[in-house]
């Protein structure tokens, strides 16, 4: 059971990934920190004060710059690879007993796609965004996106089995949205 916990609990953390690069890298650095979550042999430095200083620095920085109307597309560009690179990165910390071959086989399917699944669904929300707003709403994706890194994350370290339940479904609803609203229905043959 611990595993499957450790499982969930890495792709919630990498999933917020695709939100936001360095939310959950920062937030299970803290939760290590501070005694409330375990991290693998090799990922303990995340707790320690330098990573945090430097990942808490990062996320404040990658937060205010989604607010600067040309600079949020060439971080997109940026931060779609380097999402999935935090996704798989925050699952194999969390994952503490699977062998290695598969915890990261874990981590980067498991972590590694739901970091890209959801980047791209931010980057194809922005893109629309832009289109139809002229960017006026941007800033607004962009609160929603922070304040959704950050709630996965609390939540994935605190339930994370229903943190992983209500992302599949925020992802179908989403999914189901955005294809409403860019494909159209061929006419009926007759």
């Amino acid at each position: 059971m611990a595993t499957l916990l450790a499982i969930a609990l890495g792709i919630g953390l990498a999933t917020a990934a695709g939100l936001r690069v360095f939310v959950p890298v920062f937030g299970a650095g803290l939760a290590a920190h501070f005694g409330h979550l375990s991290l693998s042999p090799g990922f303990v430095w995340l707790g320690e004060t330098p990573a945090l200083l430097a990942f808490g620095t990062a996320t404040l920085l990658e937060i205010v710059a989604y607010y600067v109307p040309w600079l949020d597309h060439a971080l997109d560009a940026i931060a779609s690879p380097t999402a999935v690179a935090a996704g798989i990165v925050t699952s194999a910390a969390v994952i503490t007993d699977l062998p290695p071959v598969l915890k990261w086989g874990v981590a980067i399917i498991g972590g590694g796609g739901a970091a890209g699944i959801m980047q791209a669904l931010t980057v194809g929300t922005r893109i629309k965004s832009t289109l139809t707003t002229g960017g006026l709403a941007n800033p607004i994706l962009a609160t929603f996106e922070t304040v959704g890194a950050v709630g996965v994350v609390v939540l994935a370290i605190l339930v994370p089995v229903l943190t992983l339940v209500a992302i599949l479904v925020a992802a179908w609803v989403l999914y189901r949205w955005i294809g409403r609203l860019t494909w159209r229905r061929a006419p009926a043959a007759g």
